[in-house]
């Protein structure tokens, strides 16, 4: 005769395993994508892996072969897509690919590429409502925007916006050279930086791809003289913005306010004074409490850490901590905030730091990872 279970016991067992396979389900999983130079040939140039807090390691997902130099990446507002511009630091013009992510494995799937309307395509950003997507042009000294559609692909650019000009750097100022653009937290302005001509573009946002950009005239400002301004970041309060200027190796800060920078006061991101400054990237905590710079070398190689008055914006210097490689060029804070992530170029490695959330300093861990010319990292995490 075989046994009976009560009819409770049963319900109470199908109720454990659901939970169970439900609270696995809504486990968040990171993802870290890193772009990197692959000395312009078609070769290994995408790299995923996972983020496991627990452990606090990294476990190899994917590579994307057969691409050129993908350099900068940029992952889609809801994590679902991944852009990459590619062939950048070459003779001829870039192009932007676009691709389907894969949560589960890290696969990616390429969707389309367009070309991105000139030489060197250096950074990317997408507008607030994510359905726009805009290029920098470093050596043709310019901005492409892209529709972004549902499936991800990639429209051929509606608007081309080139610049002439110059500043007082010989050999790094002959001429404009766009290095990143950045919408404002409202979405109603994007600002791009033209390290070049030591200036800060500005541009309204439009509510038609054709006419999406349109230049803001009388907002757009100069910095310093020989600053180069390189990349931008805005408070999560939104009435902060902080620029990292490469050739002055100083950190600006802005208060800001419909689609008006006022400059306040700039800081040094090295420790020392040097002949030659190459500051690169520049981050806010996901908790807006703390600021992350960049520095690469020649005789620095760190990040600098500022504390943020909430207040007024006023930064106050924590720390500057080695990056344990060689030229910082892009670093990634996880969406957690717990995690600090750096792609040191020239050493061929990637290296991973843990943050103090109290107060904001950074503990190296034990594993690197070492990838040819890592250039550039980002995050998502998936529910």
């Amino acid at each position: 005769m075989k046994p009976k279970f009560p009819t409770f016991f049963i319900a109470f067992t199908l109720l454990t395993f659901s939970f169970i396979a439900c609270h696995q389900d809504q486990n968040p999983k990171t993802l870290l994508f890193i772009g990197s130079y692959t000395e312009g040939v078609p070769s290994t140039g995408i790299y995923i892996y996972e983020l496991d807090h627990e452990s606090e390691k990294l476990r190899a997902l994917y590579t994307e072969d057969s691409i050129v130099n993908p350099s900068f990446l940029k992952i889609s507002t809801n994590g679902d897509f991944l852009y990459a511009v590619t062939k950048s630091q070459l003779e001829t013009h870039g192009s932007i690919a676009a691709f389907k992510v894969q949560p589960s494995t890290g696969k990616l799937t390429r969707i389309n590429e367009q070309p991105a309307g000139g030489r060197n395509p250096v950074h990317l950003s997408i507008s607030k409502d994510g359905d726009h997507l805009i290029n920098s042009n470093y050596t043709d000294a310019g901005i492409s925007c892209f529709k972004i559609e549902k499936d991800g692909s990639l429209e051929a650019y509606s608007q081309l916006l080139r610049f002439k000009d110059s500043s007082i750097v010989k050999g790094r100022q002959d001429e404009a050279h766009i290095h990143s653009t950045n919408f404002s937290p409202d979405g109603n302005f994007m600002f791009a930086q033209d390290l070049g001509a030591d200036k800060i573009r500005t541009f309204a946002v439009g509510t038609t791809t054709e006419n999406f950009l349109k230049p803001a005239v009388g907002l757009s400002l100069k910095t310093k003289p020989g600053s180069g301004p390189r990349h931008f970041t805005f408070h999560p309060k939104g009435n902060f913005g902080y620029g990292i200027e490469e050739l002055s190796g100083k950190i600006s800060r802005y208060r800001y306010s419909n689609g008006i920078l006022t400059f306040q006061q700039d800081y040094p991101s090295y420790a020392n004074k040097q002949a030659i400054y190459r500051a690169a990237d520049i981050h806010i905590s996901p908790d807006g409490l703390f600021l992350y710079a960049s520095n690469r070398g020649p005789k620095e190689n760190s990040i600098s850490v500022f504390a943020i008055d909430q207040g007024n914006g006023d930064l106050k210097l924590v720390e500057r901590t080695p990056t344990y490689g060689d030229h910082p060029r892009n670093f990634v804070i996880d969406p957690s905030g717990k995690f600090l992530l750096v792609a040191n170029q020239f050493s061929n490695n990637v290296v991973i730091f843990k943050r103090d959330l109290d107060t904001g300093k950074l503990s190296k861990l034990p594993q690197e990872l070492t990838i040819a010319n890592p250039s550039s990292l980002q995050t998502a995490t998936y529910n």
